[in-house]
């Protein structure tokens, strides 16, 4: 009986060898210890860098001082605008061209050297905060055409509705024309002015921060698109309230400019370009002041072609705000949508992500 033991004791006594080896320490071949050494302390994270992130200069940090510019630059222009031209309108009440002309084009030129001044700091082109060359002519003119036409199909339906009274023409022979073109040129100067206040550095950097906070939490599979279209709810809105302070505006013009600045980031995310919302509004507005003399947002221009007054209920006719402030605006606007949807090619997605920049002050 006592065989079996005295065979078993060498093998028990090397396999109790064996493993006392595998325990030292150390060991190479210790179980779980692939480097041959202690576990290696985790790598500090690098500190987080405030003003740069992924695509350069976080965007509050951008909005920031692109705000900052356009107050100081307007700051040291508009006084000297003021100097030399009357802000005042008269006892009419109505703007006169050289007023809209002289401080819009002052104002636009600070926006402009804003703009460019962020482009030089964040190390980019200008071309994405709206301005991509692609179609650029051809979107422009669509624009002008659709917005003459969709502001002329709203006079139509509140003239047959009873809601809108032409009172007699004003202007005739060379007046028209002289009228018509200056008036031209000073609403392409107010589409130039709020679509780049409102939908060019400020969408493009705004939405660019609101993607990178949506791709922390949800994942990149939708995160431009969530960032886009909260950039534009917020800076539409914005420029609908904007308006507030003008005379005669209603809280549904309000909501109506808010919703046009919605119309007009969907041509930006359907072409990557503001050139159609700059033509479109260009000439609703012009053909809301001067062609057919109605108030635009409440306001009312020298040398229009038409007299007109509204009549019953002022949220069906507009009232004192125009045909801006009334219901049967909203299914013009969504004839707009489909206008854009239908009419305007997929070029681009709005915002794209792009290498980040390096930031250069020269």
């Amino acid at each position: 009986s006592s065989l079996p033991l005295l065979c078993d004791s060498p093998v028990t006594l090397m396999s109790d060898m064996n493993s006392t080896e595998t325990d030292v320490p150390g060991s190479p071949n210790r179980i779980g210890d692939t480097d041959g050494g202690a576990a290696s302390p985790p790598l500090p994270r690098p500190p987080v860098n405030v003003f740069f992130g992924p695509d350069g200069l976080r965007a509050i940090w951008g909005i920031g001082i692109f705000l900052a510019l356009v107050e100081v630059l307007r700051y040291c222009v508009v006084p000297v605008v003021g100097t030399l031209v009357a802000s005042s309108s008269g006892s009419s009440g109505l703007i006169p061209p050289s007023q809209v002309l002289a401080y819009t084009a002052a104002v636009l030129v600070c926006v402009l050297l804003a703009t460019w001044i962020m482009a030089k700091i964040e190390g980019r082109p200008i071309a994405p905060y709206g301005f991509r060359p692609q179609r650029a002519v051809r979107n422009f003119c669509a624009g002008l055409a659709w917005g003459v036409a969709l502001l002329s199909l709203l006079i139509v339906v509140l003239r047959a509705t009873g809601l809108l009274v032409f009172d007699a023409r004003l202007l005739f022979g060379g007046s028209i024309v002289r009228y018509g073109f200056t008036w031209l040129a000073g609403f392409l100067l107010v589409g130039l002015l709020e679509e780049l206040m409102s939908r060019a550095y400020l969408q493009f950097t705004l939405a660019r921060g609101l993607s990178g906070i949506f791709r922390r939490l949800f994942g990149a599979a939708h995160a431009n698109g969530l960032g886009f279209w909260t950039a534009a709810l917020i800076l539409s809105f914005a420029f609908g309230l904007g308006h507030q302070s003008n005379p005669g505006e209603s809280p549904l013009g309000l909501l109506s400019a808010g919703l046009a600045g919605l119309l007009f980031c969907l041509s930006l995310w359907r072409t990557g370009s503001l050139w159609w919302a700059i033509g479109f509004h260009t000439s609703w507005d012009w053909a809301q002041s001067f062609l057919y003399g109605v108030p635009d947002s409440g306001l009312m221009i020298q040398g229009h072609l038409y007299a007109t007054h509204a009549v019953g209920r002022p949220y069906l006719s507009g009232g004192l705000t125009g045909p801006e402030g009334s219901l049967f605006l909203m299914p013009v606007i969504l004839v707009g949508a489909g206008i854009v949807l239908l009419t305007l090619p997929r070029t681009s997605s709005g915002y794209e992500p792009a290498s980040a920049p390096q930031p250069s002050l020269h």
